[in-house]
């Protein structure tokens, strides 16, 4: 983190009488300042950007307008989010432009990319996280944002969110979690359906602040000055698409950077079409368990967390109770002012 930046946010967590609309935090125990954005709320307008790749059906680009549209929000399409550069919507430059420009936009009250895929990491070295940290406002996605949720985070302490993007379902399990996340002043508790329950890899109870996202994603980030700091951390992780042996070789990059030595509880959420390759393959559950069990920290997985249709909007950097045995995260603050 810039030496300024970090002044910035350590001096804002200190003061009482803050300008309305955002609020600041500090995890007791850990003295890791956060930032709270605005909440959000019907009326208020949603900024869409696209940060990596284009969505090739070019007509999702109304529909997803459309969609957040008939859940009660003014919509703004930043300046070259529909634009084209081989599978990416712009240059990196561009596509930094439009994140920068929708955090300095006092018009814009939250942020959303169309969709995820890849290129948010391409982008780090042109956002202004100064400009980001004196106009807080929420930022919603998952998958490759993972790259924008976490950086921005490590970089201003303000709280983000893993949830929907643009192009996600929006059922109404999605969008009652993204309400309650994002738009509601009070504590919450996340807790899969007693129809899917969670499954406890080891029981017990763990505090911290609550940090994580797509694996691959975070694996590629390793070794960057963009990440946070995982001590004491609650890590939640997801991913899509990948043979098991892929998982075991990511798990273990997380080891051997010593992010496994840092947290104190885990969540795995879904691996969609996370398959085994060959039929002499470990199973998921098996190489969770093989690099999970000996950590001896309370642990879960199957939350309703990752690529799925009904998922979870968590706060990124709030601090956080896990119940392994249940499967619940407890937030006893609201993740907005």
């Amino acid at each position: 983190m810039k030496r300024n930046t970090f002044l910035k946010f350590m001096g804002l967590s200190g003061l009482s009488g803050l300008a309305a609309g955002f609020s600041p935090g500090l995890l007791s125990g850990l003295q890791k300042p956060y930032i709270k954005p605005p909440r959000l709320s019907k009326g208020n307008t949603i900024g869409l950007i696209s940060p990596g790749f284009i969505i090739p059906e070019r007509d999702r680009y109304g529909e997803i307008q459309e969609t957040l549209q008939n859940l009660g929000f003014e919509i703004q399409v930043g300046k070259h989010a529909l634009n084209r550069h081989g599978y990416f919507a712009g240059k990196d430059r561009e596509r930094a432009s439009d994140l920068n420009r929708m955090f300095r936009d006092p018009g814009i009250d939250a942020i959303i990319p169309f969709r995820g895929g890849w290129g948010s990491n391409r982008i780090l070295q042109y956002i202004d996280f100064d400009a980001i940290g004196e106009n807080p406002k929420p930022l919603i996605g998952f998958s490759d944002i993972t790259t924008l949720l976490l950086s921005i985070y490590a970089k201003t302490g303000l709280v983000t969110f893993h949830g929907p993007v643009g192009k996600s379902e929006w059922t109404d399990f999605t969008y009652r979690h993204f309400r309650t996340a994002v738009m509601q002043c009070e504590g919450f508790s996340l807790q899969n359906p007693a129809v899917q329950p969670s499954i406890p890899i080891r029981t017990g109870r763990a505090e911290g602040p609550l940090l994580g996202g797509n694996l691959s994603v975070l694996t590629s980030m390793l070794g960057s000055e963009y990440l946070p700091d995982f001590e004491g951390a609650i890590l939640f992780l997801e991913d899509v698409g990948e043979d098991v042996y892929r998982i075991d070789r990511m798990l273990t990059q997380l080891k051997l950077n010593g992010i496994f030595d840092q947290i104190g509880g885990l969540v795995f959420g879904q691996c969609t079409n996370c398959t085994p390759g060959n039929s002499y393959s470990f199973s998921l559950e098996e190489i969770l368990d093989d690099h999970i069990l000996p950590l001896n920290i309370p642990a879960c997985r199957g939350a309703m967390i990752g690529h799925i249709d009904n998922m979870f909007t968590l706060p990124v950097g709030l601090p956080a109770t896990l119940d392994a045995g249940s499967g619940m995260i407890t937030f006893n603050e609201p993740a907005v002012g």
